[in-house]
């Protein structure tokens, strides 16, 4: 039997070209003329003035807060419907993070929640754009410019995702993006911090090189970071990034094929809001009764697919559950969710198969 990945990448381009130009010039470690292409490539694509790339996603997250300064004593607002990296970033600093639910019609932080949430040590919000989707940042650029509060966006899940026609992580005053092998381009493990303020950029590349002085050799004026990117990684992103609208064009057409196929099948999928550009990470569906959602995905395995849950909230994890909290949207969200496969070469025929299973499913145990 055939199986059916949740994700897998896609390797067809000048990948394995570029990562032996660098196995020939030796140049295999954090310098390397890919870097700064693909840096300055990557900065091109979203349209921000500077990019720094580190060697992952969770580590740009946790560079961007370095940069803005926060530390202990400080909040931070963040969706509790999220990865567990954009809390435990925030929790690498020192800083509190403090937990906002969800919108119901797009899965993303609430901005109501949001101000209810504000205290004299709230420092930043970190809008998270879920599984492709833009949050609502005409009114989180809002609520921070009011309350004067840094606005960092945790792109991982968002690389090519657009707002009001503008590429997200260009809205705040730093952003981080992630290249891990699920995301829509890859570099195996890697990272991008991504901002408009000069300042900003000079500090994230002092921090994520060990701290070290610009004007004396060997001289370490700052507790630093070795956060920093490899030659090889940034060669695979560089041939990656050659492919970014190939791969956004097919996931869009997997979605909207996954969103026929399954409009007579009681299951909701992630919507697209007017005005944005879902770049579908991950094609996700909701079902209507918390219960459904395990026997489905096992039924789903049985037959060679494989499916993962939505994000399991924040809050409800062990380390960060020690004052009680009800998110209950989010965690309706949490209980009913799954992602579907959504990697870019995933064929018709294979997503005609997941929906016939699906339907199968709904037809064997009712709906």
């Amino acid at each position: 039997m055939k199986k059916i990945p949740i994700y897998q990448p896609s390797l067809k381009g000048n990948e394995k070209k570029y990562v032996n130009d660098c196995l020939d010039s030796t140049w295999i470690s954090s310098k390397g003329k890919y870097i700064p292409m693909f840096e300055e490539n990557f900065a091109k694509y979203i349209g921000s003035k500077h990019a720094t790339a580190v060697c992952n996603g969770t580590i740009a997250l946790h560079l961007a807060l370095l940069t803005l300064g926060i530390g202990p004593g400080d909040e931070v607002i963040v969706p509790t419907l999220t990865y567990i990296a954009s809390v435990n970033a925030i929790s690498y600093t020192g800083a509190t993070p403090v937990f906002v639910d969800s919108v119901e019609s797009t899965w993303q932080m609430d901005p109501d929640d949001v101000q209810k949430k504000i205290t004299p040590k709230t420092k930043a919000i970190m809008a998270v754009h879920l599984y492709g989707h833009p949050c609502d940042l005409k009114k989180l650029q809002e609520i921070a410019k009011k309350n004067r509060l840094f606005l960092v966006e945790d792109c991982a899940e968002a690389i090519g995702t657009k707002y009001n026609g503008k590429h997200v992580g260009t809205f705040g005053d730093i952003a981080a993006f992630s290249f891990f092998g699920n995301k829509t381009i890859t570099t195996g493990e890697g990272g991008m911090v991504v901002t408009n303020d000069k300042t900003l950029y000079n500090r994230a590349v002092h921090f994520k090189g060990q701290g070290l002085a610009l004007d004396r050799e060997y001289w370490h004026d700052t507790i630093g970071y070795n956060y920093r990117m490899t030659n090889i990684c940034a060669a695979i992103g560089c041939a990656q990034l050659e492919q970014i609208e190939k791969f956004i064009v097919q996931k869009r057409t997997i979605a909207e094929t996954y969103k026929k196929l399954l409009s007579n099948i009681p299951v909701t999928i992630q919507p697209e809001e007017p005005k944005t550009y879902n770049s579908y990470w991950m094609v996700s569906i909701l079902v209507s009764q918390p219960q459904q959602r395990e026997p489905l995905r096992k039924f789903l395995y049985e037959k060679g697919i494989e499916t993962r849950p939505l994000f399991y909230p924040a809050h409800t994890m062990p380390m960060y559950s020690r004052k009680f909290q009800k998110h209950p949207i989010a965690e309706n969200l949490g209980r009913r969710g799954i992602n579907l496969p959504s990697y870019p070469e995933l064929g018709a025929i294979e997503i005609e198969n997941i929906c016939k299973t699906i339907n199968d499913f709904f037809k064997t145990n009712g709906k």
